[in-house]
């Protein structure tokens, strides 16, 4: 007998709370709120159990059950345990609750690993006074077929939810992604470099040697005290200086633009447009107490209103110092801001951040490398950790190294000779690097250290003493140096490195099992009794995103890609890869892989938004930590889940490489 209809609104409206039901249309929600029925289940009682070694019946078969009130708490075979609360649905067929991702992890050449739908199965129980929604299996198989929101649910439910999440986030961010365009800027925000400048007696010879040497087309000209009086353009030249036949002796008072428009540097972009229109000009000067700071161009004022990837790239190639390089970076940072307020995925949100500062560094190695004693030696720039593995977020700390070809004389006094002269190079590439926004590395892993600039030949002495003696220099040497990327110069002498690396490593039990052991140690911070384990002290109330969320996988991802001689550096294509090695189904290796990247997108969101009280207090705690139960139900949800699936990933590594 169907509901009567104030029950099935009051479903309706319960449900379109909660993903992926908020999505659903509007017939489909009526279909699933006319067949669910309310049951009860007091405090400790058994909501539903079932177990995966043949003899219970699968989790497809099993009513879905949707938490209308209270807390469900789950239990695997191996005793992890995981909370639901109110618009949570268990259990999917996609995966086993708490336990391994769903998917066979098959006996390897070793002998090593096994399904993981044998782990066992799993218990659901009521923490508190529960009542869940409950639709039979043949309801919900053509809940499925009608629905695509919903099949897509049950097949990627991390997916669903992390899509949904990031439409939220348009909201929270777009907001900041405007004002940080807006034609309400104070002009010095604007200014890209001091102002090439001369005064009115400068012969016009001199003046364009000084454009010339600045890369600039306007040059403006000053009294005695520092005051604009004029500016002299390359329109000018060819108008009144050029056709008119003056001689480049000639002061260049002589023929410049007297009284050009200027605003003291507080002044808006919004008013210096207005000014420019006004008066024609194209660009006007910037003032600090009457005194020249700066010139502004009409393109600077348009380029705020559309800072795109193409906008920041063209940048990047024009800059003709480190000080216009600086101005790009932060392009970098403001177009993060625009992605993540357009709902972009983590995956192609961090790959972008880092095509951007490969060519920041990129263009950075080209304006020191000419006045660099470079000539003749063979390098290559590598990028490590997070940079190697093109997975940075914004605010991340410098990680990089070299490797050199001696040739085929490799003495000590030639090795000696020529990393002097690639550390001359590399500490002037640090310390602009720190001027563009990336810190030195507190750890002094950097291309300016001796340790960290070695030849071809060195640098396989060190891995290969590292792989032999599992000591915690190594494990250290593993979660940096081993994601190693070529970045600039000869880029075959890190496909050499990477050729002799992968082999060792394979051959290399005991390093497999340090590095398994590394990837372990990190637990996922799931409550027993609320849903998330926060630390106490000095960060009380927090969880570190990074520690306890994304490193889990990148260690996880570096044992298996070394372990199975899998020469990609990102996380998700080494999980991607090791999961087709594994027999993992596709909705398992894709649930590890959205789980990495939600956890990827919350650390971009914290570094971005941290410490601003228009985006809420999760935020406010640094730039990896939130706290969890500040987030909206909809990404505690989801970080409940990424984490879960951290767990998830960690047995199965165990299970394939810890015996």
């Amino acid at each position: 007998m169907p509901a009567p209809e104030p029950i099935v609104g009051a479903t309706v409206r319960f449900l379109t709370a909660h993903e992926p039901f908020a999505h659903m249309a509007g017939g489909d929600l009526r279909f699933l709120a006319e067949r669910l029925r309310l049951a009860y289940f007091p405090a400790g009682s058994v909501v539903l159990e079932w177990r995966a070694d043949g003899a219970g019946r699968p989790p497809g078969d099993l009513p879905l059950h949707i938490i209308e009130r209270g807390h469900v708490r789950t239990a695997d075979a191996g005793g992890s345990q995981l909370v639901l609360g109110p618009g949570e649905c268990f259990p999917l067929a996609a995966e086993p609750p708490g336990g391994a991702p769903a998917g066979a992890a098959p006996d390897m050449a070793a002998g090593r690993g096994r399904p993981a739908a044998e782990v066992g199965g799993g218990t659901y129980a009521a923490a508190e006074d529960v009542f869940c929604y409950q639709l039979a299996p043949a309801d919900a198989a053509a809940l499925r077929a009608r629905s695509a929101p919903f099949a897509d649910f049950c097949a990627r439910s991390l997916a669903a939810l992390e899509r949904a999440s990031r439409r939220q986030v348009h909201g929270e961010f777009g907001q900041r992604a405007l004002e940080q365009q807006t034609l309400l800027q104070p002009l010095k925000s604007l200014l890209r470099r001091p102002a090439v400048h001369c005064e009115a007696g400068t012969p016009l010879a001199v003046a364009l040697a000084q454009m010339r040497d600045a890369g600039v087309g306007t040059i403006a000209v000053v009294g005695a005290a520092g005051e604009p009086t004029g500016v002299f353009t390359l329109t000018d030249l060819l108008t009144r200086v050029t056709l008119a036949g003056v001689p480049l002796t000639a002061p260049v008072a002589t023929v410049m633009t007297r009284e050009p428009a200027a605003l003291e540097e507080e002044a808006t972009a919004q008013e210096a447009l207005a000014l420019m229109a006004a008066q024609g000009f194209h660009q006007l000067m910037v003032t600090r107490a009457g005194r020249l700071v700066g010139v502004v161009s009409e393109r600077d004022l348009f380029a705020l209103q559309r800072v795109s990837m193409r906008y920041v790239l063209q940048a990047v190639r024009a800059a003709r110092d480190v000080n216009a390089l600086r101005h790009a970076a932060e392009g970098i940072a403001t177009l993060t801001d625009n992605l993540i307020a357009q709902g972009a995925a983590a995956e192609p949100l961090t790959r972008t951040v880092a095509a951007l500062n490969d060519a920041l560094a990129r263009r950075l190695f080209e304006l020191l490398a000419p006045r660099a004693d470079l000539a003749g030696i063979a390098w290559c720039w590598l990028s490590l950790g997070s940079e190697g593995r093109q997975e940075q977020t914004v605010a991340t700390d410098q990680d990089n190294a070299l490797v050199f070809d001696p040739g085929a004389d490799g003495s000590a006094e030639r090795l000696g000779a020529l990393r002097a002269r690639l550390l001359t190079f590399a500490h002037s590439a640090n310390e602009a690097l720190a001027t563009l926004g990336f810190p030195l590395c507190p750890g002094n892993i950097m291309a300016s250290n001796p340790e960290c600039c070695l030849s071809l030949g060195e640098w396989q002495a060190r891995f290969a003493g590292w792989i032999r003696e599992p000591v915690p220099e190594a494990l250290l040497g593993a979660n940096i140096f081993f994601d190693f990327r070529a970045l600039a110069g000869d880029l075959a002498l890190a496909q050499q490195l990477r050729d002799w690396l992968l082999p060792v490593c394979g051959a290399s039990r005991l390093f497999q099992r340090l590095l398994t052991a590394n990837a372990l140690a990190a637990e996922p911070p799931l409550g027993v009794v609320r849903s998330f384990r926060t630390d106490t002290g000095e960060h009380e109330g927090t969880i570190d995103l990074k520690t306890h969320g994304a490193r889990i996988f990148v260690d996880a991802a570096r044992a298996f890609a070394l372990a199975f001689g899998i020469a990609e550096t990102g996380t998700a294509a080494r999980l991607r890869l090791a999961g087709r090695r594994l027999g993992l189904t596709e909705q398992a290796s894709a649930a590890i892989v959205d789980a990495f990247h939600f956890l990827q997108l919350l650390r971009l969101r914290a570094q971005r938004a941290g410490g601003d009280p228009k985006h809420g207090a999760a935020f406010s705690a640094g730039r990896n930590r939130i706290d969890p139960y500040a987030l909206n139900a909809l990404d505690q949800r989801l970080l409940k889940e990424a984490l879960r699936q951290a767990r998830a990933l960690q047995k199965l590594l165990e299970q394939t490489l810890g015996q």
